[in-house]
Formats: C-alpha cells, sequence, structure tokens
C-alpha cells in the first residue's frame, strides 16, 4: 500500500513534518510524496531535510504526478480561501483527507463539491512523535480501496480508528483531541507537588512521567478493570487511600473532568455551527 499510494500534502507545519517523517519510516518513496507549501524558506527547509519535492501551489503539479490522497495539514482559519484550488482534483476520483479541526465534512463537500470523496481526520498531539491516535469518518463516495490508503496514511503517526457517525467527533475532540493537555496538566500538578515535597525537579519529572506512561501501559494490557487496579494500588489505611481520600471526595474529580471533557465537546460543536 504504502509503495503504491501518491501524497500530495498541502501544509507543513509540525504534523505535516511528523507525518513525512513516518511515511519515509514507513518505506513511502520520497518521489511518492509532493508537498505544498508556500512559505519560500520554509518549503527550502523541508526539500532540505526530507528530500522532498516542495511547490508553491497546486498549479505546479507536474502532469506525471498523480495524487492518491491529498492531505490537508493547514490551519482551519485558511480553508475558506485554499480548498477552491483542489477542485479539479474530485473530478480524477481522488481522495481528500483533511486534519484541519472544527471543519466537517459538509464544510468540505460545499468547498469541493458533493461528489468529492472526503475522509475528515482527528489526530492528537503525540502524532508528532509518532505515538498518537487518529479517528476517521468518511462520506459516501469513499471507497475501501480509499479507507485503506487513509489508513495507512495516517498510521504513520500512531493508531487509527474508523467511526461511521460524524457525530460522534465532537466527543473524539474532548477525549482525545484535546486529551493530551489533561495529561500534561495532571503530571505538571504531580511534579509540582513533588518539588514542594523537597524532590529535585528532575527526580519529579521522572518520577511522574514514568509513572504515567507505566500506569497506562498497565492499564491497557490487564485483564483487570480499572476500578479492580484502582483497589490493587490501595491499601486499606495507606498512602494511596489517604490520598483518594481528597481526590474521591463528594466525587469532584471525576465530576470535574467529566465536566471539562464535556465544554470541549460543546466547543467543538460551536466552532462547527
Amino acid at each position: 500500500m504504502y509503495n503504491e499510494t501518491h501524497i500530495l500534502l498541502v501544509g507543513c507545519g509540525k504534523m505535516g513534518a511528523a507525518m513525512i517523517s513516518g511515511w519515509e519510516d514507513a518505506g513511502v518513496p520520497s518521489e511518492n510524496i509532493l508537498i505544498v507549501e508556500p512559505e519560500e524558506k520554509h518549503a527550502r527547509d523541508i526539500q532540505k531535510q526530507y528530500g522532498v519535492e516542495v511547490i508553491a501551489n497546486p498549479d505546479f503539479v507536474e502532469k506525471n504526478f498523480h495524487p492518491d490522497v491529498i492531505l490537508f495539514a493547514i490551519k482551519p482559519q485558511v480553508m475558506d480561501k485554499a480548498l477552491p484550488n483542489y477542485v479539479e482534483f474530485a473530478k480524477k476520483d481522488k481522495v481528500f483527507l483533511s486534519i484541519a479541526a472544527g471543519k466537517d465534512i459538509n464544510f468540505l463537500e460545499n468547498k469541493l463539491g458533493k461528489n468529492a470523496a472526503i475522509v475528515r481526520a482527528m489526530p492528537n498531539l503525540p502524532a508528532t512523535i509518532g505515538k498518537g491516535i487518529t479517528v476517521l469518518v468518511a462520506n459516501k463516495k469513499v471507497s475501501k480501496l480509499q479507507k485503506a490508503q487513509c489508513t495507512a496514511v495516517m498510521e504513520a503517526v500512531g493508531e487509527v480508528i474508523w467511526i461511521d457517525d460524524e457525530k460522534m467527533m465532537d466527543a473524539v475532540t474532548a477525549v482525545s483531541g484535546s486529551g493530551p493537555a489533561y495529561v500534561f496538566y495532571f503530571i505538571e500538578a504531580i511534579v509540582k507537588a513533588g518539588v514542594e515535597l523537597g524532590l529535585p525537579k528532575e527526580i519529579a519529572e521522572k518520577l511522574a512521567f514514568t509513572t504515567v506512561r507505566g500506569s497506562a501501559k498497565l492499564a491497557e494490557t490487564s485483564e483487570s478493570s480499572l476500578s479492580e487496579l484502582i483497589t490493587q494500588v490501595t491499601s486499606p489505611g495507606g498512602t494511596t487511600e489517604a490520598a483518594l481520600k481528597v481526590l474521591t471526595k463528594n466525587n469532584n474529580f471525576h465530576d470535574l473532568i467529566q465536566a471539562s471533557i464535556k465544554a470541549a465537546a460543546a466547543r467543538s460543536k460551536e466552532l462547527k455551527d
């Protein structure tokens, strides 16, 4: 799939660069990748670093380059202006893959045409180091082959999940799209507490990073439920129980997390309305 798929990447910021790196690690030939990047200095840097061809706009796509996937990795606020430049590809049975937050399939169809094959994607920040997760949803014009191509394209930066109902994307955005910020905030709080208790910052950070990483892996691979794992760590009358009494008082912690995620989902819905 990788060796056969040709990709036109529109925009090459942090996420775009991560995907190029992931594609190259997965064996995508550099000649199968074409980048549209209008900023001249950035374009030169990309070309030098990755050895791929970079053009200023889609008018410079050579006739012998036939992209299978046109991937939009540009800011949502420039989508209005940029998308009409790619309408011609819709007439050639190409699939459009967008990672622009807040821009739904209806918006993309209005810009690219009702007959365009469109996949909307929501990756998250760990994708920049190849450890992300991307949720994908397609319109009815997308074929099985095109779904497979989009899966391969996004697997270069982490795991992939497909959903059938685009309405779920607001919840996806709130849980995994915004989710890294919640984790960073939690880790930051642990580190600060460790420092206040007398630990050097580098030791507090090492303990927090490793504990969170190991605990997530254990939760993912264990046959025990999350509640059972909590019980396994919590000895009656012990230190963990003392901490959990604070976290679980009046169910404040769970309520706060759930309210935060619901607020993110509501804002996601507002951004596309």
